[in-house]
């Protein structure tokens, strides 16, 4: 179907409409044989995924998390793979992230109240469940009333950066978020990189910080990005990675877990690391 690797998928523990046993039975179903949990913000949804995955012996998981970052105007998303998750310190600041989800989410539900849209807070935490609450349960809330059609319009209209309901959190910049991956001895991607403007202008700082890539082969990107994205990964000598973001919430665009073009020779280097990393760790 795709790529035997896909390293950006979200689950119930997040924002993802599936649950961690859904995905490694979509994981099996696609071929696919080596696969990231990249939640937002947490690692909790990782014990289920390898319980789930037991089922399939043949595919490998990856432990990630995707972090949210500012930049001056803008946002960028930076994954981190191959962390030890029982890092106290690194768990004490994504539960930190967690809680600032929560405030964030209820002044959105405040404001969309306000615009004369009775979005209750007891919905969007019913929608999240278990999940860290994220803009996606907002948005489902906004649909299941009527106010919008699509999870996409609710964020162009109202909840995405420049909408009247949007929020602000407490969010790390693009260095600490590496330097935190890191300090749990990970490596740090850069997520979706064409959805930041001045990609050359940000890589050098988060190169300097340690950044190990960036996503290259990304869901439904057209092969003048990617051999973009390529060219630019290779002049800051960084290694391409790819992943499908699924989440299951059929926006436009969505593509399935391993639905994506992503070449098994950068499959096996990116494994390499990873087997490096856990070998030292071992060892020491």
């Amino acid at each position: 179907m795709g790529s035997i690797g896909d390293f950006h998928t979200h689950s119930t523990y997040s924002d993802g409409k599936l649950t961690p046993t859904q995905l490694a039975d979509m994981a099996h179903r696609n071929g696919v044989r080596v696969m990231a949990l990249t939640d937002h913000d947490t690692t909790e949804g990782l014990v289920d995924m390898a319980e789930a995955l037991c089922r399939y012996p043949e595919i490998s998981l990856v432990k990630g998390v995707e972090l949210s970052t500012d930049i001056p105007g803008s946002e960028i998303h930076i994954l981190g793979y191959f962390m030890d998750v029982e890092n106290e310190g690194f768990q004490r600041e994504l539960a930190c992230f967690r809680e600032g989800r929560l405030g964030r989410g209820q002044e959105m539900v405040r404001k969309l109240q306000a615009l004369g849209m009775p979005v209750t807070w007891e919905r969007v935490q019913e929608i999240a469940g278990d999940a860290s609450v994220g803009r996606p349960h907002v948005a489902q809330a906004l649909l299941e009333q009527g106010h919008v059609k699509t999870i996409a319009e609710a964020f162009d209209r109202f909840i995405g950066r420049e909408g009247p309901a949007y929020a602000e959190r407490d969010k790390l910049t693009p260095e600490q978020a590496i330097e935190l991956i890191r300090g749990a001895g990970g490596v740090a991607f850069f997520a979706h990189p064409s959805y930041t403007k001045d990609i050359e202008g940000v890589l050098p700082r988060m190169k300097q910080a340690g950044l190990t890539g960036m996503e290259v082969y990304y869901r439904s990107y057209p092969p003048e990005t990617v051999d973009w994205l390529r060219s630019v990964a290779e002049r800051f000598e960084l290694m391409p990675l790819g992943g499908s973001d699924y989440h299951g919430l059929g926006n436009e665009g969505d593509r399935e877990i391993g639905d994506i073009p992503l070449p098994e020779g950068v499959v096996n280097r990116f494994l390499a690391v990873g087997q490096q990393i856990l070998a030292q760790r071992q060892a020491s």
